[in-house]
């Protein structure tokens, strides 16, 4: 039973740290004193301590250095990223669709795998497949494979930082599609499927000119229809 009551008790005593490090008791590359010394302030013990600043530290405020004590390292903790995509609009999420696809269709040209080949082959044929199918139902499924086709040009770039960015910007992207597919359904008899096709082969016959150019410019496209 301790270990539920001592949680709690963490998260308010980061809270408090995180309130004086904002108002600016302890600057940036500054060193926090002791444990012992933060436990009499906050009114907690040495463990909560520790647990609090592990909190800090998994949200990039503060360091510890083995041997050296615990430094702050940010002034303020970043927005929540599903906050963040929240408040952005749909020619945000576009805008940096396209600064993240853009350079991993060039990178996937360069960095591609016979691996890769086989599931972009495989991605562009689902999403022709999902382009033929109607209703409700084929609305989602092609935007699904839509997105899943993108997503596979950007694996291709063997940079995981790329493909986490990319995950984050679906599901802002995903509603917003489907929306204007079923509003607007003339949009969807709109024959892109070309695009999609000539990237994949810039990426299979590894010009990485050609794949970025061809990404931004569907991309620029797909920002001009939805925003």
């Amino acid at each position: 039973m301790a270990r539920p009551e001592r949680e709690p008790l963490a998260r308010r005593a980061a809270a408090q740290l995180l309130d004086r490090v904002r108002a600016g008791e302890w600057e940036l590359g500054r060193k926090l004193p002791g444990e012992t010394t933060l436990a009499a302030e906050l009114g907690v013990g040495r463990s909560t301590v520790r647990e609090a600043i592990r909190d800090l530290a998994g949200r990039g405020v503060l360091q510890p250095r083995q041997g050296a004590g615990v430094f702050v390292t940010a002034v303020d903790v970043p927005e929540d990223w599903d906050a963040v995509l929240r408040r952005a609009g749909i020619r945000q999420v576009i805008e940096a669709r396209i600064a993240i696809e853009a350079e991993s269709a060039a990178l996937a040209a360069e960095r591609r795998t016979p691996a890769d080949v086989r599931r972009l082959r495989r991605a562009l044929a689902e999403r022709e497949e999902a382009d033929r199918a109607t209703g409700n139902d084929g609305v989602a499924g092609l935007v699904d494979a839509d997105l899943a086709l993108h997503r596979a040009v950007v694996a291709a770039a063997h940079n995981v930082i790329m493909v986490e960015l990319y995950d984050g910007f679906v599901p802002r992207l995903r509603q917003a599609m489907i929306e204007l597919l079923r509003l607007h359904p003339r949009r969807r008899a709109v024959d892109d499927h070309p695009e999609h096709a000539a990237l994949v082969a810039a990426v299979i016959d590894r010009d990485p000119d050609a794949a970025a150019r061809l990404s931004r410019a569907h991309l620029d496209t797909l920002k001009e229809t939805l925003a």
